[in-house]
């Protein structure tokens, strides 16, 4: 009997297109491949050949969490939740619907929304059409819900999702408008919901912001190799708080 690895689940689960993350460092990476493989050509020395494979080494690392490590992770942190099924979940920037879809599927009533505001360079063939196809060959259409909409101006009302979401995405903003952004994220949440942000930057000061608001317990954990993004020195770590339930405080700070 053959045992059915995490990989494969995942791999077997996920029928849409999500493209590619970070897409303009493909370019650049081939660049850097041409260049060292010609010094290698004319100097006849092998350094600028074993700098290729240290090279094609991180574009591996880098395709493969893209492809499937980051299915494998969220479909194992998800899970980890055990969520009831009726919750209200929003995924800051979404993207093609990667952590989005992954989260609907945990949904029986409950909604999953996506918002973006869908910048290619971020992710190849970024778009809203994009992730509402993918969400209706995945089979969650009528539990997700996707906008255009900005992080740091969130639509919704105060205390409206269980759960928040963010994948490699908050990073993107930049100066003080991530600050902003993580607190959005957290005026948006109930009292009791949970927010997790996955990132390979700005984990510090995440957790600054939101020991400012009024969020002193955060727990930190390394998301492991499967979503190393160059290699172990560009490793993914997860952020996970959960707003107070006697929330009046942070509320209180939110409205100032």
């Amino acid at each position: 009997m053959v045992t059915e690895t995490k990989s494969d689940k995942a791999e077997r689960s996920c029928r849409g297109s999500y493209g590619i993350d970070a897409p303009w460092l493909i370019p650049i990476l081939g660049l850097l491949i041409a260049v060292n493989l010609l010094n290698g050509i004319l100097s006849k020395s092998y350094w600028p050949f074993l700098a290729v494979a240290v090279i094609l080494g991180f574009a591996g690392f880098g395709l493969y969490a893209s492809r499937r490590g980051k299915f494998v992770v969220w479909t194992e942190l998800i899970k980890g939740l055990h969520l009831r099924g009726d919750e209200r979940i929003l995924d800051l920037g979404c993207g093609r619907g990667a952590i989005l879809i992954i989260a609907a599927k945990s949904l029986k009533t409950g909604k999953a929304i996506g918002i973006d505001i869908w910048n290619r360079r971020d992710q190849s063939s970024n778009s809203l059409d994009a992730t509402v196809r993918n969400a209706m060959v995945e089979g969650v259409s009528d539990r997700v819900e996707i906008r255009t909409a900005d992080m740091t101006e969130l639509p919704f009302e105060d205390n409206y999702f269980d759960l928040v979401l963010s994948n490699l995405a908050i990073h993107n903003v930049k100066g003080e408008l991530r600050s902003r952004a993580i607190e959005e994220a957290v005026r948006v949440l109930t009292p009791g919901g949970r927010f997790m942000i996955a990132d390979i930057m700005g984990v510090a000061e995440y957790e600054k912001v939101l020991r400012k608001i009024g969020i002193t317990t955060t727990t930190r954990r390394d998301l492991g190799w499967r979503m190393w993004w160059s290699g172990p020195w560009a490793r993914t770590i997860l952020v996970s708080c959960t707003k107070p339930t006697q929330g009046d405080s942070v509320d209180k700070y939110l409205q100032r």
